[in-house]
């Protein structure tokens, strides 16, 4: 006899995924909101921009010309031209339209890659912190994650421990996760060691998916190395991107994959069977957005990168917490050891106080796995700059009192 109800009996794979955090957080930042606090948020990873008007006009423009019906799979034929040539132009690749998918958003494009090529037993290299969908699909299609932390440079931030990456790598290895610029740390990791790690997957035969979603958010002269620069990108890679955070596009859900040309015919089987297309709608706008005028996504970077100094100036003044300068995204993940040792909280219930008690929304590290997390929060600061500013010198106030006791 069955001992439970059938539609209780989930599948386990499905069981051992876990949420998004940051929106569990949001959702108690609002109430408290509707209840008449004021809370500052330095939660989500949206920009609090809008979306540019002319890109708001394609899409209004192909709404009344009717454009509202299924698509090509892999998107209309222009969108995939475009995106093709801003890679092209921007990174010296050679993408063909062929050769690109667009999905809806960035994260079906991660699961797209990871459906295509993960098997049970596989093993996932995911550089800790590291955004949290990366793990979570991988347990989906039965494979581990193996987590490698992160050095962290006070004053400095992050950088990959290539040494333990290469450690990492057993007869299970099939994939190591790149997300540059990072995701939750702000780092922009250096050229030598993107191409460490291509030298790794190239002598290893192992795949690199590259999540460059962030790639407009550069904040310091150094270089950025994207992964479709590197020679024969094809033999190793499945490179992600999308529209939602360039373009303040977040709601629009559109995304794309690149992948050598002869696995697209099944990545096309697949994608189909998940969502046949993306929103037609939305494909006229990502033509608009690729092909249009930049000087807003200029704009808001200047913005961003203001509000990246503002940030780390005022939290440098603060009790327990090392931060840094962010050099990409546009998040920061500073060491706050020396604050939970002083009160003895962890970071999870230094997140709440700062919530409940200040009015200061923070994510703990933890939300972002492994174990490099329970030392650190994140702040996004694609807030407005008032807001950054006031929130900062709440949490520099807050570390004080808390010091205190």
């Amino acid at each position: 006899m069955p001992q439970k109800d059938p539609t209780l009996d989930i599948q386990e794979r499905v069981v051992e995924i876990e949420g998004e955090t940051a929106f569990a957080y949001l959702a108690v930042a609002r109430k408290l909101v509707q209840e008449g606090r004021r809370v500052i948020s330095f939660g989500i990873g949206q920009p609090d921009f809008p979306t540019p008007h002319h890109i708001r006009e394609a899409a209004k423009k192909a709404l009344d010309e009717g454009f509202t019906g299924y698509t090509e799979t892999a998107g209309i034929p222009e969108l995939r031209e475009a995106i093709a040539w801003y890679l092209n132009s921007r990174y010296g690749a050679d993408v063909s339209p062929e050769e690109v998918i667009a999905t809806t958003g960035a994260k079906t494009a991660i699961f797209l890659g990871m459906a295509l090529y993960l098997r049970p037993g596989d093993e996932v290299i995911i550089p800790d912190p590291s955004y949290y969908a990366y793990a979570q699909v991988a347990k989906l299609f039965g494979a581990r994650p193996v987590y490698v932390p992160m050095k962290f440079e006070p004053g400095l931030g992050f950088r990959f421990d290539i040494e333990g990456i290469e450690r990492a790598v057993s007869e299970k290895t099939r994939m190591i996760v790149v997300n540059n610029p990072h995701n939750p740390t702000g780092s922009v990791f250096p050229p030598d060691q993107v191409e460490a790690i291509h030298d790794i997957a190239r002598r290893r035969g192992l795949i690199i998916l590259a999540d460059e979603i962030y790639d407009n958010f550069l904040y310091t002269e150094k270089p950025f190395k994207s992964t479709l620069s590197l020679p024969d990108w094809r033999e190793n890679l499945v490179y992600v991107n999308g529209f939602s955070k360039t373009f303040s596009m977040t709601g629009w859900r559109l995304g794309y994959v690149v992948l050598r040309r002869e696995v697209i015919p099944k990545a096309l089987d697949l994608a189909v069977t998940i969502y046949s297309c993306p929103p037609s709608i939305a494909q006229k706008a990502g033509v608009a957005a690729l092909r249009g005028d930049w000087g807003p996504v200029r704009e808001m970077v200047e913005e961003f990168r203001s509000r990246a100094r503002i940030l780390y100036d005022i939290l440098s003044q603060a009790e327990g917490i090392e931060p840094y300068l962010p050099e990409g995204a546009f998040y920061m993940f500073p060491r706050v050891a020396g604050l939970l040792r002083k009160t003895g909280l962890s970071v999870e219930q230094l997140a709440e106080k700062l919530l409940y008690s200040y009015g200061v929304l923070v994510l703990p590290g933890t939300s972002f796995p492994e174990s490099v997390g329970r030392e650190h929060v994140r702040l996004s600061f694609a807030t407005a700059t008032r807001d950054v500013k006031e929130g900062a010198e709440i949490i520099v106030r807050a570390s004080r009192e808390l010091s205190r006791g």
